[in-house]
């Protein structure tokens, strides 16, 4: 008997949209922010010690009995209003049966048949201002898991020495979105997945019920992806790469998904329905275990908790506290900050509208906060491969180094440096500032020391501004940058120049 082929070298992302068209699907978890947990009055808290925001409840110990949280319930509303779904007049919990170590219960306690939203929509805009409409089927409420940490090894389970188990995360209230099939992205498959996971991000964050941390894993995204050849219409079989926890790394595992699909199919192999682990480093997907289907979870109705009623006054109220939406924020944000649309659409492409929005709000003009998001923030992100609101960067932060420019204290360049020096932890701009000795040179005997060096260095370069080619003074200020470690006041230097050679400013 001939083994199934289901594994193969990736085509070309080019190629593999030339033989076949994604079918896409997201399960989108938001954690939501509220005191307590979604069942038990143990305190939510991210980055406490662990097992130390625990109670008996969301321990599963005998004989505790859950309490609905009311506040989780009414965000849950609010988020299935703002993405356009139905909110159902009555619904219910169910356990979902699985046997991990981090849920102690050995179920999750979650909705199934009965969600509290459903049959919604969310209008993404795409990186030229396209609008693609993103069908959602449901919202329910559920509560989180525990957390694994597996020691030795590569940190993963497999070649783990042993695994340390933390329940602080256990029963934390958790929103899941579930979209229908997103048939017709085509190549612009991967730009629709970030931006879908952008825009729900977006939304909670207005909303004010979760923390949107992805790096923390408040919002984490399971990615769908199957192919159907072209001109089929027939699903083909999809595999699930689990919490994805990046804008970028939503975009990267769909890409490398459909690749790997791809060359699986186009060699006659057969895709395996299973759950992937996203390897950030490699870019790649490995596989996790076969995926379960809803049957094998044995769900059935929660004994210990009532159903839960809405009322159509409660779900008003509840519309009336809801913020813009989105595609109106945007169009208000664009008009007040004055940007190119070209410029915006990066904005909104790198995911970091809300960012610039709150560093706005806090005093920065609109230029000085996309200059420093989208420019050395963005890039000392990527060097150091986390997404920029990963890195911790405050709007404050951004202000006073803008203060310290704006005052001639520090020029671009010295900025840059402190920003580094910042997110090391050497303290606040100014601190950094003083305790480093990075104020810019403005002295006027030490900037002549160093300009009279510089000239006379370069003859041939002071008889070209001499001659009236003034733009020549460049390759002066690049020495006596260098003679100040980069601290000198390029305006002050191109003055002591001209005054030098008697040329009116």
């Amino acid at each position: 008997m001939t083994e199934t082929l289901t594994e193969a070298s990736p085509l070309s992302y080019e190629e593999a949209m030339v033989r076949f068209d994604p079918v896409l699907g997201f399960e989108v978890h938001v954690e939501l922010n509220t005191k307590t947990k979604m069942f038990s009055s143990a305190p939510n808290a991210f980055g406490d010690e662990p097992n130390t925001n625990v109670n008996p409840v969301c321990l599963g110990l005998p004989g505790t009995l859950p309490v609905v949280n009311r506040q989780a319930v009414e965000d849950a509303i609010k988020l299935g209003l703002a993405l356009n779904c139905r909110i159902a007049e009555t619904c219910r919990f169910a356990r979902k049966q699985y046997f991990y170590p981090d849920t102690p219960k050995n179920w999750q306690t979650s909705q199934y048949d009965e969600p509290i939203a459903f049959d919604g929509h969310l209008d993404v805009e795409l990186d030229d201002g396209e609008i693609f409409r993103v069908e959602i089927e449901r919202a329910h409420m559920e509560e989180d898991a525990g957390k694994l940490t597996h020691a030795g090894g590569s940190g993963r389970i497999q070649g783990a020495d042993y695994s340390l188990v933390d329940y602080n995360r256990s029963g934390v209230p958790l929103i899941e979105i579930v979209t229908k099939p997103i048939v017709g992205a085509g190549e612009r498959a991967p730009e629709i997945a970030r931006a879908y996971v952008s825009a729900i991000r977006d939304i909670v964050k207005a909303l004010d019920i979760s923390d949107a941390r992805m790096e923390r894993g408040n919002v984490r995204c399971d990615a769908n992806v199957s192919l159907m050849p072209k001109g089929a219409s027939e699903f083909g079989t999809r595999s699930e790469t689990k919490n994805v926890n990046s804008l970028r790394a939503v975009e990267h595992a769909v890409t490398y998904e459909i690749r790997r699909h791809a060359g699986v199919l186009s060699a006659g192999g057969s895709i395996v329905q299973e759950t992937r682990h996203w390897k950030e480093d490699t870019r790649t997907t490995s596989s996790g275990r076969p995926k379960s289907d809803a049957d094998d979870y044995r769900y059935f109705p929660e004994p210990d908790l009532l159903p839960i009623v809405t009322t159509e006054e409660w779900i008003e109220k509840l519309r009336a506290e809801l913020p813009e939406p989105p595609a109106e924020r945007r169009r208000r944000l664009r008009e007040a900050w004055g940007y190119a649309d070209a410029e915006f659409r990066d904005v909104v492409a790198a995911g970091l509208l809300s960012e610039i929005e709150e560093t706005v709000d806090s005093g920065a003009t609109p230029a000085v906060a996309r200059k420093w998001w989208m420019g050395e923030i963005s890039r000392l992100a990527n060097a150091r491969d986390l997404e920029p609101a990963a890195l911790g960067v405050t709007p404050a932060t951004i202000i006073e180094l803008a203060g310290l420019i704006d005052a001639g204290k520090i020029n671009d360049k010295i900025a840059r440096q402190v920003l580094e020096h910042h997110l090391d932890g050497e303290g606040s701009p100014e601190e950094i500032v003083s305790a480093r000795g990075l104020e810019v040179v403005s002295d006027d005997g030490a900037l002549t020391a160093a300009v009279e060096k510089a000239m006379a260095e370069n003859p041939d370069v002071v008889e070209k501004v001499a001659g009236g080619k003034l733009k020549a003074i460049g390759a002066l200020i690049g020495p006596v940058m260098k003679e100040t470690r980069g601290q000198a006041d390029a305006g002050k230097v191109r003055e002591i120049v001209l005054a030098k050679l008697g040329i009116e400013g």
